[in-house]
């Protein structure tokens, strides 16, 4: 009698439990019919994301926790609760934004349509040319829209983001059932990693699929080791089956065909694992095949740019404090809204190193797994190459995968009261989501973009004579590289060849220089509300720089309006030559 007494006392909670989900999704959803993206400012979508979507944020971190506190929770609610996470952070700016995120997203989808326009390399890539030395995601996205009969990835290339991390989550439980057969551990490793995964390298990208790709060819090799928990036909023989090492040494081919750094970090990541002799069996292999292609491939298709840059990457060997320390400089010039925003992504960077760190000396059977030797090994790399000061955060995103799961080992290890710890870590989890929050969008009035910045943009592409060339402030002008193989330099960035103290005279000077590149075809300057956005908040010039800029053009000789909009103009230069001709 008290057996069924207790048991019906139970059922009112398990029941509220499992609502907990769809109303954090539900909240979610409604959440996102009034948020004002004009409202962006320093904060980006921050500060335009109503109380709503908080709420729901910690009220489905809040039923994970207790979900996977219960020992009879399925692997398919588990599953829906890490669904309902990506797409509460991943989806949101594709459900938002009328537009695609990020500037570098539109140059590759330039690049998808210039090789489908040319059946293969691009001809007078005029900048773009390691795009041609490195085609592998480009081509493989021409065979998808030739299968498919699109005329353009740009419609499926704005869900990049959340398709990307769905499409990681496969690798990740691999890895993870590689190391333990807990289901907690496992499931808490997959959430940690995607509370800490606010890198931003996961849209429209070569770096998103090579990662991915990388992940998955660790994740294989660890399921081979001696050390895994899967089972395997033949326990005591873990050398590689023909037809898989194959398959492996396959992905390791895309992998060195659609990106110049992910090969390296891999080849590290294999390096690191044959130390322990008892690996070599496995990872031997793998590490032989991938050198080697990806020695083959630079020594080849990618000769010009290894030629061009072998001298800049012998020199970075010498300057390793540099290296570290290049993506971590320029904070002081910044609005105080971004230095918060900057510290908050480098404490969660720390906070996760810390926390493995504190995992390997707490949890003594982690160390006889290949995890922390894959965490360790993407960070010899910062002595190596400042790769444009982003190898910090490239070291964090790789480290990332093996990383989160020896945090789970920390907050979810074993207990007596399973529910109680994963109710204590409730706080835990929830920082952190917070925090990915604030790095993940933080800058978003820089990486989204308006439709009249998109019609400005086409505009100019649409009107430009061929041979014409673009100027822009800085890097977020998106559409301006359409077409970039008709035209004589797609992309200069003004921030180049002015400074902040630079008066009318010399800005006119300066923008003459810019346009003397070409003597006979016309020159556009495009300025568009989010590179002014990305000049502001990077600190890169004074307001009262742009502010003189903004006037001196339209009266400098040769400058005339070609269109404005509310959130962008163009200027259009004809030399001298050209106007005597018309």
């Amino acid at each position: 009698m008290s057996r069924t007494g207790a048991t019906g006392g139970r059922l009112p909670g398990r029941r509220a439990i499992h609502l907990v989900l769809p109303t954090a999704i539900v909240l979610w959803l409604l959440a996102l019919r009034h948020v004002n993206l004009r409202g962006m400012d320093d904060l980006g979508l921050l500060q335009v994301l109503p109380v709503l979507f908080w709420v729901a944020l910690a009220l489905l971190t809040l039923g994970f926790c207790l979900s996977l506190g219960d020992r009879r929770t399925g692997n398919g609610r588990l599953l829906a609760y890490v669904l309902g996470l990506i797409g509460m952070i991943h989806a949101t700016p594709s459900l938002l934004y009328p537009e695609l995120r990020y500037s570098w997203a539109w140059k590759h989808v330039a690049v998808v349509d210039a090789m489908l326009r040319h059946n293969g390399d691009v001809p007078n890539p005029t900048g773009f040319d390691i795009y041609n030395q490195w085609p592998g995601f480009f081509q493989l996205n021409v065979l998808f829209l030739r299968a498919t009969g699109l005329e353009s990835c740009l419609g499926y290339a704005q869900w990049a983001q959340p398709v990307f991390n769905v499409a990681l989550l496969g690798p990740l439980l691999l890895l993870y059932r590689s190391v333990t057969r807990d289901r907690r551990l496992i499931w808490g490793g997959v959430w940690i990693y995607y509370v800490c995964s606010w890198v931003g390298q996961d849209y429209f990208a070569p770096q998103a699929f090579a990662f991915l790709l990388c992940v998955t060819v660790i994740a294989l090799v660890l399921r081979q080791l001696p050390t895994s928990a899967l089972p395997h036909p033949q326990p005591h023989d873990r050398s590689w089956p023909r037809g898989r090492l194959i398959a492996v040494l396959l992905i390791v081919a895309v992998v060195a065909s659609s990106h110049q750094l992910t090969p390296i970090m891999l080849i590290t990541a294999l390096a690191f694992l044959s130390l322990p002799r008892r690996n070599r069996r496995v990872t031997v292999p793998v590490l032989a095949g991938a050198l080697a292609i990806t020695a083959v491939w630079d020594s080849t298709v990618a000769r010009p740019y290894m030629s061009k840059n072998i001298a800049g990457m012998l020199r970075a060997l010498v300057t390793p404090d540099t290296n570290v320390t290049s993506g971590l400089h320029r904070l002081g010039t910044s609005p105080p809204a971004q230095v918060f925003v900057a510290w908050v992504d480098r404490s969660l960077t720390a906070a996760v190193l810390l926390l493995a760190a504190i995992a390997l000396l707490r949890v003594p059977w982690t160390r006889r797994t290949g995890l922390p030797l894959v965490a360790l090994s993407p960070f010899p790399l910062l002595a190596a190459n400042a790769y444009g000061g982003e190898m910090l955060f490239r070291a964090y995103l790789f480290a990332l995968p093996a990383a989160a799961f020896l945090v789970a080992t920390l907050l979810f290890g074993r207990t007596g009261r399973p529910r109680l710890r994963t109710l204590a870590v409730y706080p835990v989890l929830l920082a952190l989501a917070g925090s990915l929050v604030f790095a993940y969008y933080g800058k978003e009035a820089i990486y989204s973009f308006t439709p009249q910045e998109l019609a400005a943009a086409r505009y100019a592409v649409a009107t430009a004579p061929s041979g014409s060339q673009f100027v822009s402030l800085g890097g977020s002008s998106p559409g301006i590289d359409m077409h970039y193989d008709d035209h004589l330099g797609t992309q200069i960035d003004l921030q180049r060849f002015i400074t902040d103290r630079q008066q009318p005279g010399d800005l006119q000077a300066a923008l003459l220089k810019i346009t003397g590149n070409s003597t006979i075809k016309p020159t556009f300057v495009i300025l568009n509300r989010a590179a002014l956005a990305d000049n502001r908040l990077n600190g890169l010039l004074p307001a009262r720089t742009i502010s003189r800029l903004q006037a001196v053009l339209p009266r400098t000789p040769g400058f005339t309006l070609a269109y404005r909009n509310r959130d962008a103009v163009v200027y259009r230069y004809d030399p001298p030559v050209r106007r005597q001709l018309s």
